[in-house]
């Protein structure tokens, strides 16, 4: 994400914070219950976005970690198309004994 679109989000937060505060107001509520009624809701948004990103963190699904894992995926199926024929088979033949090693 870039600075912009950081800047972005806070000014659409804001806004929305405003015209929350405004409709509450417009229903009835006096400012000081409007204000409490906004700044709960939009407390009870920044603790969901936080449950979010935790969960994004825990589970390794961050975007550092996705380009990163398409690099490695990108990088290896390179060196894997540059092998030769016999190159192949020989890493072949690696794989299948460490796989029968595995299973004694």
């Amino acid at each position: 994400m870039r600075r912009i679109d950081a800047l972005g989000i806070v000014l659409g937060v804001f806004i929305a914070g405003g015209l929350v505060y405004i409709i509450f107001q417009q229903f009835g509520l006096d400012s000081q219950s409007a204000g409490i009624w906004t700044q709960a809701l939009l407390v009870i948004g920044l603790i969901g976005w936080l449950l979010t990103y935790l969960f994004r963190a825990v589970n390794n699904q961050m975007t550092y970690h996705k380009q990163r894992q398409g690099y490695e995926d990108a990088y290896l199926t390179k060196r894997l198309e540059e092998l030769t024929p016999e190159e192949l088979e020989r890493l072949q033949a690696e794989i299948e004994q460490d796989q029968q090693s595995q299973v004694n």
